[in-house]
């Protein structure tokens, strides 16, 4: 790496797991705020995009960059091999899978008319992988950026208790879960409390009560 640029190749980001699939964290390496770029990576059969619709106003750009996927896209379904752009606008349902081992598609995402701001659940997801593997250190780093470098954003305070949840810290969990609360003055928040799996070790502790509004 030399100053002010990085030169690197796909294969040398550490992958993580994230909703079925392996995501390649382009954004959280590289540090890059313009817009939303990751990539995911997955062997024959295997799931590259995770099923999902993007949100009001956001647009995804996907290509293949090396071996072949198979994308659904609304209710098509088209064969992709590398050098296939796929674009999908917001509210529309797409995913994808490898048909080839070792399949790699970059993807990029923003809101036409709007500042890119990354909401971290790609770091989050790095976390989450480093955490899983035994790497807690590392993992907790990662959290502590994410709060550092958006002190007033409640999602990432709820992340942070859901990893420490998981991870089987309770104290600490509690602990950035009500900074969550008390950031979330439109309680958005209200439903990941009630449904998110990730809270279950908590579940039974009196003082996640307090959450249950």
């Amino acid at each position: 790496m030399s100053e002010g640029y990085e030169i690197l190749t796909l294969d040398e980001v550490e992958a993580a797991p994230h909703r079925g699939s392996n995501l390649i964290p382009v954004r959280h390496t590289l540090g890059f705020r313009p817009a939303g770029v990751n990539a995911w990576i997955a062997d024959a059969g295997g799931q590259l995009i995770p099923p999902h619709e993007e949100d009001s106003g956001n647009e995804e750009l996907y290509a293949v960059v090396r071996g072949r996927a198979t994308f659904t896209v609304g209710e098509e379904t088209a064969d992709a091999p590398a050098g296939t752009l796929v674009y999908v606008p917001p509210e529309v349902f797409r995913t994808a899978a490898a048909a080839e081992d070792g399949t790699i598609v970059f993807a990029v995402g923003g809101s036409v008319g709007e500042a890119f701001n990354p909401g971290g659940w790609d770091s989050f997801a790095l976390a989450v992988g480093y955490a899983q593997s035994g790497r807690l250190h590392e993992a907790r780093a990662i959290m502590a950026q994410l709060i550092a470098e958006k002190p007033d954003y409640w999602p990432t305070y709820y992340n942070a208790g859901c990893f420490e949840a998981q991870a089987g810290n309770a104290d600490a969990a509690f602990e950035h879960l009500r900074r969550a609360k008390e950031l979330d003055a439109g309680g958005d928040s209200d439903e990941y409390f009630r449904g998110d799996t990730d809270l279950d070790p908590l579940r039974e502790d009196p003082r996640f009560q307090e959450f249950l509004s």
